[in-house]
């Protein structure tokens, strides 16, 4: 059996036809397998299976570690592989998606990684040559995942500077899973599900450095994932950046696969198919997830998208991601017969060393050292931040920022010297907002740690996308600083600098270097000798210099000449021809090197004018006007030290261009007396208010637009004075302005924090305007789009997406009446008919609101009232609202499932055409109904005794089962509220805000990115302002208990260790779906020792909260007419809540119960849940009976401990608490119950001894019957 430590084995005997695979791919199509995960979900596996016998004993769970059962059930593995080949696939991927020591160290098998990459490719290949035909040969892809870490970015969203890896580790990892995939006898290596490029180039390092060390080279395919609609990785990059960012090996393809189904993702891939010079392979999810994270996309419809890919000749390999199967494939391949595979323009080079069809010229493994040609066939620099950046011979001249260099700037080198990074960080933001297309980062300073200096700095840029999307110049003269900087930059970068000064061996090993890295490379023209200081001098070293490169293959169009631009004006004979001399250099380089670009640091030119800007400024422009007509591409630039040419003075511009072209012998004495007359002004940054220039109805459109607040009331009193009436204000430019603000909301030109922003602006204006509304009686003569009354029904006390909706209607004229939480419907409908409003407005977050609604519904139709109801809320659906609520009413009813949508449906409800839009909805609702009441008739269920024969089949023999370190309940008072900041998941909080996306890559996102950043900053301000004011206070008290099962689904809770006595009851509710063979149909109860196996258990229970104090705020803010500021706190205080609820369970998990004191996870593990244990919250899809919240909060006297109190539909106040129930099973996790049937029901009615009618009156939405 091969070890970890092998790094040359026997090696299978290997096809020819290996040989023939980039011919095969100018030939036809070539089909990829499909999911390997989804084929062995398959597989009803326990775990034992994963453990085998080998690893029985082994300390950690090892279920869901699929890699190892390449080891451990070879049967499983071998036989998908000949399925899909079966189907007609032309390659499969090796089982090795996890199969780094990286990725391994969360099940301790590390050790094993070599063996498993060996030994899932040796299968792979078995399957592949019993498959294989002369005719159809069959091909192996060793598959490299992603890891689950990032090195681009941090886990922790207070330390922006941390990575929980590095490059080095990374390539370290990738280097020995390589090892054994090629030793194993792959085909291709196959970099795929790439979610952070810094990531891919550490595994392309990693190839690289395998193939120099002698081992077997083979092709190589890259596959990035595209997470969402924004059309960017995980880590930010869009497609073309990350093309850019790879391209620097020779690669068989690049293509894209994961995340998004064939529909979504065609449209990167033809971009891909548009930029690239390689054959392009996709393979898509077979659509996008649904509820449960399952696949819906048939074989025929995924083949069907599939088809438009070949239909348009954008791919030449094409397979299945998540989701898909044998049918999936077997769709394609017989679809692959009927079209021809993307065409190249030049075939790519895939191997190195003469394998394959290497393009002329191309010598070592680098690549091609001839320009690679655009699609103009002109050759083309291509660099890349988060965003592309392509150098052509078209291209204007590219502005480098030189002011994030410590030696170059004495205020850049004091903040780095301090620690003062985010200063820092502004320099490089208002370089780049500026116009620098290129960051120049340098931190040559002898009292610097200028390695860790320049890593802790490009980490933080990498946080910050509007500094991160250009490409970076790393500038050292030390080589250790410049390979730490390559080893933090995803982008492609450039290395400032190398040179002949140490030698040619010394030179080309640093070139092969940089390239491996994967970035471009300024070269100065400084050898053995020195600094090249003459024309003839620079020509040489320069010419030299790139015969050695194109001797290594290293590309032109990724070589940068700097000829040196010294300083001029000393007075010194020998400096005279210094500007003249660089620029020559220039114009001979780019007529004699071809492909190569130019560079150079400008400010040189005029050091020795250095304290007068004017002079300076002068010379810098006049210089640059000269050299870029020359040909240079790039310079070094400080923009504030640039004049204008033409508005450089006549006089001064002589004597300007007399010093840099050596045009007279005094031209350095007659410039230096010109500058002794000039007194440069110094420069003043003024923000100029324009806008407060322009008429008061544009200024208070303009303050609407932008939120600003500060001139409101003068403003408003200025437009009083104008306008007759003070109702004319609110009509004429207020609403004026908000209609802008409704129609950029509407076109996705503004977002809901902007919009919400806007209302503050409106709602204080109208403020100011209410005493003289009131003194001229003029208030109810306003003209509105209609009136809406908004509530949250009886027993629920959420409001933040209901405050939401009203800000956005207000916005958009309509007059607004909110009734506030817990409204009974009695004085919803009594306000609605006194106020006589257009439309009611309900919102709900827990379940039993839904009953509620229901509710209103029915009394509404009593009534015989007619307006349109809305229905809203977390916990509301379409599909809910058309079977439940609409069959209840007559009138029409409507669900809004966010605020950017109620808009267009109040206005249709209420406009000319209200009839025909009621009447769409009510036919729609009615087919839904039908297509539900037809699925429930498709469904089949177990009965309760059979679905508790198919329980969880723990082994509770061999369970570990650790005792809490006390027993009985603990209070924490006043928690730090810091300290839970530190857990917050802030996507939630975005998606409160109708932002869609996760963070951080949100903040990048390239449509949602510049709201999301501000209203992320305002968080953060208001957060800490929170804290530091002590304006909240966080509350919780967590209790454990002897507890065991008993009858399957009841848990009894007992007073004391010696489970003599039961102190109360929980019951659980089971699944009763039917299930495939050996899935069990789960409840909570199967995760605590049964009382009939003899172990003594224990259960937990907590309730927290981060709502004490929040009223205060609340009635701040609304007499300061302050939503935005409301819904923040809101929104705040439910991710402090929830924040609360991780870091106390991660406490019970180490401290209090302590059945792991070990555990050390991320941030993002925690949001991942990769912790033992869950903690499941009455209310919530696992056990949705709210009642368990009654007997929870009597074990912990909840309401006396914390002053969390419980409504009479059982929600809890304040809104911002949760509470749980703590189970410690190693193999414990979340499901969803889904619908249960009568017998359960009446079942668990009778042990609770409770009515069955009241009961399902709590679980209407999971009812699988209709009560009578």
């Amino acid at each position: 059996m091969p070890t970890a430590t092998r790094s040359t084995a026997p090696q299978p005997e290997l096809p020819s036809a290996r040989h023939r695979l980039p011919d095969l791919l100018r030939e036809r199509l070539l089909i990829l397998d499909g999911a390997m995960g989804t084929m062995i979900q398959r597989h009803p596996l326990t775990e034992e299976d994963f453990r085998g016998t080998r690893f029985a004993d082994h300390p950690k769970p090892l279920r869901g570690n699929n890699d190892l059962l390449s080891l451990t059930r070879p049967d499983i593995i071998k036989g998908i592989h000949a399925e899909y080949f079966a189907a007609g696939a032309d390659m499969v991927e090796t089982n090795t998606f996890s199969g780094t020591s990286i990725a391994q160290a969360d099940y301790g098998l590390e050790h094993v990684v070599y063996e498993l990459n060996y030994e899932s490719a040796r299968l792979a290949r078995e399957a592949a040559e019993e498959y294989s035909t002369p005719d159809k040969p069959r091909f192996v892809a060793g598959a490299v995942g992603p890891t689950n870490r990032t090195a681009s970015l941090s886990p922790d969203v207070n330390r922006p500077g941390y990575r929980a890896v590095t490059f080095d580790e990374l390539a370290a990892a990738y280097l020995e899973q390589v090892r054994g995939l090629v030793d194993g006898g792959v085909d291709a290596l196959l970099i795929e599900t790439i979610f952070d490029t810094l990531n891919a180039k550490a595994a392309l390092y990693a190839v690289q450095k395998f193939f120099d060390e002698g081992g077997r080279e083979v092709p190589l395919m890259i596959s990035g994932t595209i997470t969402d609609a924004s059309g960017r990785t995980l880590s930010g990059q869009t497609v073309e950046a990350f093309w850019n960012s790879i391209r620097h090996l020779p690669l068989l393809s690049v293509g894209l696969n994961c995340a998004l189904g064939a529909s979504q993702l065609k449209q990167y891939v033809e971009e891909l198919s548009r930029i690239s010079d390689v054959h392009i392979s996709a393979y898509p999810n077979a659509g996008l997830p649904n509820a449960f994270g399952g696949y819906d996309e048939s074989a025929q419809e995924f083949a069907a998208l599939v088809e438009e890919y070949l239909k348009d000749g954008i791919v030449t390999v094409v397979g299945g991601c998540c989701g898909t199967t044998p049918q999936h494939i077997a769709e394609l391949s017989r679809l692959a017969e009927r079209y021809q595979p993307r065409r190249l323009a030049s075939p790519p080079n895939p191997l190195s060393e003469g394998e394959g069809e290497p393009e002329a010229g191309a010598t070592e493994s680098l690549g091609s050292p001839l320009p690679r040609r655009g699609a103009g066939g002109e050759a083309t620099t291509r660099l890349a931040g988060l965003e592309p950046f392509n150098i052509t011979p078209n291209s204007l001249f590219v502005n480098v920022g030189e002011r994030c260099n410590v030696t170059g700037s004495r205020a850049f080198a004091r903040l780095i010297r301090t620690g003062a990074y985010e200063e820092a960080l502004a320099v490089a933001r208002t370089q780049v907002e500026e116009g620098a297309q290129v960051l120049d980062i340098n931190m040559d300073e002898g009292m610097l740690d200028s390695e860790q200096a320049m890593t802790t700095f490009l980490h933080l840029i990498a946080s910050e996308p509007d500094i991160a999307r250009v490409p970076l110049m790393i500038d050292s003269s030390k080589w250790s600083v410049l390979e730490a900087g390559l080893k933090c930059v995803q982008g492609k970068s450039i290395v400032n600098s190398i040179s002949l000064k140490e030698g040619e061996e010394l030179f080309l090993q640093r070139a092969r270097t940089v390239r491996q890295y994967g970035a471009a490379m300024v070269v100065m023209a400084f050898d053995e000798q020195g600094q090249a200081d003459t024309l003839e001098r620079r020509i040489a070293i320069c010419q030299r210099s790139y015969n050695l490169l194109m001797s290594i293959g290293f590309p032109a169009e990724d070589i940068i000449f700097d000829p040196n631009i010294l300083i001029v004006g000393t007075g010194m004979e020998e400096h005279r021809n210094y500007a003249i001399d660089f620029i020559e250099s220039v114009r001979w380089i780019k007529a004699n090197l071809p492909g190569a670009l130019t560079s150079g640091g400008v400010s040189n030119i005029s050091f020795s004018f250095r304290g007068n800007e004017v002079v300076r400024e002068a010379m810098h422009a006049a210089f640059l006007y000269h050299a870029i007509r020359a040909g240079l591409d790039m310079g070094i630039v400080n923009p504030n030290q640039l004049a204008v040419y033409d508005e450089i003075p006549k006089d001064l511009l002589e004597l300007v261009e007399d010093v840099l072209l050596n045009r007279r012998a005094d031209a350095t004495e007659r410039l230096l007396e010109f500058a002794d007359t000039v007194q440069k002004k110094g420069k003043v940054d003024v923000v100029a208010d324009a806008w407060r220039s322009l008429p008061v109805q544009e200024r208070l459109a303009h303050a609407l637009v932008k939120g600003i607040t500060e001139f409101i009331d003068e403003d408003t009193e200025a437009a009083r004075q104008e306008l007759a009436r003070p109702l004319d204000v609110i009509e004429g430019p207020l609403m004026a302005g908000m209609n802008v603000v409704g129609d950029l909301f509407g076109a996705g030109k503004m977002f809901l924090p902007q919009v919400v922003k806007s209302a503050r602006v409106m709602k204080k204006a109208v403020a100011y305007l209410e005493p003289y509304l009131l003194a001229d009686k003029q208030g109810s003569d306003r003209q509105t789009a209609g009136k809406i009354l908004l509530a949250t029904v009886k027993g629920d006390v959420h409001d933040i997406g209901k405050n939401i909706v009203g800000v956005v209607l207000a916005c958009n004229n309509f007059d607004i009446v909110d009734l506030g939480v817990m409204v009974p419907l009695e004085k919803i409908l009594d306000e609605a008919q006194r106020l006589n409003v257009d439309v009611i407005g309900l919102s709900g977050l827990i379940t039993p609101s839904l009953d509620e609604m229901v509710y209103v519904a029915q009394a509404m139709q009593k009534r015989g009232m007619k307006m349109p109801l809305l229905i809203g809320g977390a916990t509301t659906s379409r599909l809910h609202t058309a079977v439940r609520i609409a069959p209840a009413y007559s009138g029409p009813v409507v669900h809004v499932n966010d605020a950017s949508r109620s808009v267009g449906v109040a206005a249709g409800l209420l406009g000319s055409g209200e009839a025909a839009y009621a009447q769409t909805v009510a036919d729609d609702y009615a087919a839904l109904r039908a297509d539900y009441a037809s699925r429930q008739r498709d469904k089949s269920y177990l009965t309760i005794e059979a679905a508790r024969a198919n329980g969880f089949p723990a082994d509770w023999a061999t369970t570990p089962i650790t005792k809490p370190s006390f027993l009985g309940t603990k209070v924490l008072e006043d928690y730090d509220l810091a300290e839970l900041a530190e857990y917050i998941d802030w996507t939630p909080f975005f998606h409160t805000w109708e932002l869609k996306g996760r963070y951080p890559r949100i903040l990048t996102d390239e449509t949602l990115g510049e709201a999301a950043t501000k209203l992320f900053a305002d968080a953060q301000a208001m957060l800490q302002k929170i804290i530091d004011q002590k304006l909240l206070t966080a509350r919780a008290v967590l209790g454990f208990w002897p507890a065991n099962t008993v009858d399957y689904d009841t848990i009894e809770v007992y007073t004391n260790d010696g489970r003599d006595t039961v102190a109360t009851k929980f019951f659980t509710l089971r699944q009763q779906g039917e299930k495939g063979p050996r899935i069990p149909n789960l409840a909570f109860s199967d995760f605590l020792a049964p009382k009939a196996s003899g172990r003594a258990d224990y259960l937990g229970g907590f309730a927290v909260t981060a709502g004490i104090g929040i009223e205060t705020l609340l009635e701040q803010f609304e007499a300061d007419h302050d939503d935005y500021s409301s819904i923040m706190v809101k929104a705040l205080a439910d991710r402090l809540a929830e924040a609360f609820a991780e870091r106390l369970h991660e406490r019970v998990r180490r401290e209090f119960w302590g059945y792991a004191p070990d555990e050390h996870l991320t941030g993002d593990d925690l949001i991942q849940e990769k912790y033992r244990g869950v903690r499941p919250a009455p209310g919530y899809p696992g056990c949705p009976d709210h009642t368990e919240k009654i007997t929870l909060f009597r074990l912990l006297d909840a309401e006396g401990s914390t002053g969390i109190s419980l409504t009479e539909n059982l929600a809890m106040y304040p809104a911002s608490s949760v509470s749980g129930l703590y189970y410690a099973h190693p193999d414990a996790r979340y499901f969803g119950l889904g619908r249960i049937g009568i017998d359960q029901v009446a079942d668990i009615a009778q042990r609770k001894g409770m009515e069955r009618a009241e009961l399902e009156r709590w679980l209407m939405p999971n009812l699988n019957y209709e009560p009578k």
